[in-house]
């Protein structure tokens, strides 16, 4: 079948779940009520949904009251059955795949319960949808006449005890449908190879001769790909190995920091970036519209939500709503039940909404990944979006970056400090600063407060990072590749002490 004809059809048969789409989007709140039914009648004969009696439950206000919100931590027990074997814990279908994803606190790694029904039901279908909103936004689109680079995890699917687990993207490839894979690239094989910087050689090796219209991975890994794949060919820039690019799609981190090294990569005006919400635990959100920073939650994937506004987090007075009480520009963490059967699941992550209707968020950061020591509220969507100036100011470019406070002794104030690692250098470092610290300070009013006259915080100490400095923290943490990623904001200086180390190490 001709490739025009190939990118018809594919393109018709996609756009047909527009009209669905369109059906949460003018009932929303009746669509998730609906799916929170659902999800308890279909739990109800678990070990869960017998200790809290789910077949009684009728109301959202006796669902909130019975059952707790959890931690990873708190459901380990139980998922530590299923991987044993024992079935009917947390949800009615069977569960044989576990998504593992970086560590918690108190557990080297997570293993999150992945059923086949969030397989078809939510990953595949929020990955079609995106295809499907891309191509409703761009009618004369030609994606499908070439294939997608994905880059995602460098781990390989693993068996225990007859369930298996792996990292995500090394699960969706295991069980993609055929058509999937003939229009990705690289093959499943070097997808799931386990050793990261031979895996990119294989990827470099087998796609630069590809028909490559559209790319797919985190934006901080995926740059790395995009600079060995120029170097290793000699060209100035990707549209001279691939003519026919015309797509990005991202997710994992922001690509606020990355942005200006992406249009210096890919030159053209029309060349469009599409950004997902995705993780283990679910596909939650994409972007709907062509150049926003926007993204649609979306409702009919099994999914039902609710929202801890941040102002209760972790206090007393804690709080938590449905999707129908939210309000605008208010960060909120998100909790989460699934049709893997993870009831009021705290994901870690917080978002704010930017639409009402249709409901749109953007994602702000993460609940253990924010500074709040002196009451400054700093958020990673604050820190994104100044380090972006500060840099477009510049003229200089970053590779990664983590912050921790610097503590308050006897007299001496507090302060913000930064580890950065620069591809381009700024040419005065004093003004990169003074860009970032003010730049903070007109994003976030807790911050320009305790900053003013520095009153409580000192200005924000910037050290320089020497060159792989993330990379070579990573590897020696065995976190190279796929979703790993620095964590940007802490209230702790652990991550920051550990880099600063290795920074010395080097130097001595």
């Amino acid at each position: 079948m001709p490739t025009q004809l190939i990118n018809s059809f594919a393109s018709w048969v996609l756009k047909q779940r527009i009209h669905q789409i369109e059906l949460f989007l003018k009932y929303p709140n009746e669509v998730q009520e609906e799916l929170l039914v659902n999800l308890i009648a279909a739990a109800k004969n678990t070990v869960l949904g017998k200790k809290y009696d789910y077949a009684s439950i009728n109301s959202y206000a006796t669902f909130a009251e019975r059952i707790p919100i959890s931690t990873y931590e708190e459901l380990q027990p139980l998922i530590e059955r299923t991987r044993q074997g024992e079935q009917n814990v947390f949800w009615e279908s069977p569960i044989k795949w576990f998504a593992k994803s970086s560590g918690t606190t108190n557990a080297k790694s997570k293993f999150i319960p992945v059923s086949n029904e969030a397989l078809e039901d939510c990953h595949y279908k929020g990955s079609k949808d995106l295809l499907c909103l891309y191509l409703s936004n761009n009618e004369n689109s030609e994606l499908f006449t070439g294939k997608s680079l994905r880059l995602g995890g460098s781990s390989q699917i693993y068996e225990d005890n007859n369930s298996f687990f792996g990292d995500l993207s090394a699960i969706l490839i295991e069980n993609m449908p055929i058509w999937a894979e003939f229009s990705s690239t690289p093959s499943n094989k070097i997808s799931l190879m386990s050793e990261w910087e031979s895996k990119m050689a294989a990827i470099i090796n087998e796609t630069k001769r590809e028909n490559v219209t559209s790319f797919a991975g985190v934006p901080s890994w995926m740059l790395v790909l995009m600079n060995k794949m120029l170097e290793e060919t000699g060209k100035g820039n990707l549209f001279e190995i691939w003519p026919n690019l015309e797509v990005y799609f991202h997710g994992g981190v922001s690509f606020n920091p990355y942005r200006e090294q992406y249009q210096n990569l890919l030159p053209k005006k029309d060349f469009k970036y599409y950004e997902i919400y995705n993780a283990s635990e679910g596909f939650f959100a994409i972007q709907d519209l062509n150049h926003s920073s926007d993204l649609l939650l979306m409702l009919d994937y099994g999914i039902f939500y609710e929202f801890i506004p941040m102002d209760t987090f972790g206090t007393m007075n804690q709080k938590t709503i449905r999707l129908a009480d939210v309000e605008l520009n208010k960060n909120y963490a998100v909790v989460i039940t699934t049709n893997s059967g993870l009831f009021r699941y705290l994901v870690g992550d917080t978002v704010r909404f930017t639409s009402l209707n249709p409901f749109r968020i953007r994602v702000t950061g993460r609940t253990k990944h924010h500074i709040n020591v002196f009451g400054e509220e700093l958020m990673v969507e604050n820190t994104d979006q100044a380090l972006a100036k500060a840099c477009h100011i510049t003229h200089s470019e970053i590779v990664d970056y983590t912050v921790a406070p610097i503590f308050m002794k006897e007299k001496e104030k507090g302060a913000h400090e930064w580890m950065i690692e620069f591809k381009k250098k700024p040419a005065d470092m004093v003004v990169f600063q003074k860009a970032l610290d003010e730049t903070l300070q007109s994003l976030n009013s807790d911050y320009e407060a305790k900053r003013y006259n520095n009153m409580t915080l000192n200005p924000l100490v910037i050290n320089v990072a020497r060159e792989h400095l993330f990379y070579d923290w990573l590897k020696d943490n065995n976190k190279l590749g796929g979703q790993h990623k620095i964590p940007r904001l802490s209230n702790e200086r652990d991550y920051l002490e550990q880099l600063k180390n290795m920074q010395e190490k080097v130097i001595l």
